[in-house]
């Protein structure tokens, strides 16, 4: 059973892409479908926490809006945070799941139960992953891979009799 989704945010929860104004001011596009996922996702009692290696307050701001309340925003280690985070939870990698796109990601789908990759990642990472998503990062990737965990929980649920 995966308790714990922990996800990247530039690249697999945006698109990538950074908008920075003349004033500084940083923007990011969140896709809603992603949110609708997570939401379901927590509601089906999976934890979802975002670790980013870089700080930003759009990404605040959308975990807040989210009700995410495990948020490591500008992180230089996440494979130590993920493990903290599951340590936290009393979870095991095998109730894990990691989602990412680039490099810094690597560590962390490699150790959880189930890594993912969005479509358009890097290959390494692709290479790495168990599962690699149809979408890309910031186009429904996240929601794809919500779906797929709540369908995989049920599934585990109907086998054992519910006594998961």
């Amino acid at each position: 059973m995966i308790r714990l989704l922990a996800l990247d945010v530039d690249g697999t929860l945006t698109d990538g892409g950074l908008y920075i104004d003349s004033n500084g001011n940083e923007s990011k596009r969140f896709d809603v479908h992603d949110g609708m996922g997570i939401s379901r996702l927590q509601r089906s009692g999976v934890t979802v926490a975002i670790i980013s290696g870089r700080y930003s307050e759009p990404t605040a701001l959308r975990a807040s809006g989210l009700g995410i309340s495990i948020l490591h925003n500008g992180v230089v280690n996440k494979k130590e945070v993920l493990q903290e985070i599951a340590q936290g939870l009393g979870l095991v990698e095998e109730e894990v799941a990691f989602a990412g796109d680039d490099i810094n990601d690597i560590d962390c789908i490699a150790w959880s139960g189930n890594g993912f990759a969005v479509n358009n990642a890097i290959q390494k990472v692709k290479e790495t992953a168990d599962h690699v998503t149809v979408k890309d990062g910031g186009h429904g990737a996240v929601r794809e891979i919500c779906d797929w965990i709540i369908e995989y929980n049920r599934n585990l649920a109907e086998s054992s009799g519910g006594l998961l």
